[in-house]
């Protein structure tokens, strides 16, 4: 069964790990992140603090880019770009690998805490009802201390989630009945 997790398309680029999983996931990712990949290679602000990282990271976000550019999935991301809140049919990337893409809508109802893209992340998270991937300890903090009602990993703890994750059940109130058992 293919695990699915919501997560910016520029930390796909950023952790390889992320790209050599121990069983089939599904990246769900917000469109507007895609955009923001175009922004982070031609910007002349550096990705990554070394310059050596920071270019093997540009050219995996170039990568994909071309990924995303290539004419089928281009074809599938645009007719899910048509009506607000669809899913691409999967992009795969290799047998392990799947993108789904969202037209995600910002509609402010976490604004003033979130960002736009943080925003549609969110979002995203709760309606298809999947965790997200986050490596922004701050965004993380934030979304705990707004009470945001969806589940989220930080990077480093990606096979766990992979391997195990947490279920719903796992996240239920605290039985009162359990507590003397």
């Amino acid at each position: 069964m293919r695990r699915r997790f919501v997560i910016e398309a520029v930390l796909v680029a950023t952790y390889g790990h992320l790209l050599v999983p121990s069983r089939p996931v599904d990246y769900v990712v917000p469109y507007s992140s895609i955009a923001e990949l175009y922004e982070m290679r031609d910007g002349s602000e550096p990705v990554m603090d070394d310059p050596e990282d920071d270019g093997h990271v540009k050219s995996k976000i170039n990568e994909l880019i071309t990924f995303f550019e290539d004419p089928l999935n281009r074809k599938k991301i645009e007719k899910a770009m048509q009506v607000p809140w669809r899913e691409s049919s999967p992009l795969l990337l290799s047998d392990r690998i799947q993108f789904t893409v969202v037209h995600a809508v910002d509609n402010a109802h976490y604004g003033e805490t979130f960002d736009p893209i943080e925003t549609e992340l969110l979002l995203t998270g709760m309606k298809l009802n999947a965790p997200l991937l986050s490596d922004q300890f701050e965004f993380q903090d934030r979304l705990i201390e707004a009470e945001v009602p969806v589940q989220i990993y930080d990077i480093e703890d990606f096979e766990f989630a992979v391997e195990e994750g947490i279920s719903a059940s796992d996240l239920a109130p605290f039985n009162e009945t359990d507590r003397f058992s």
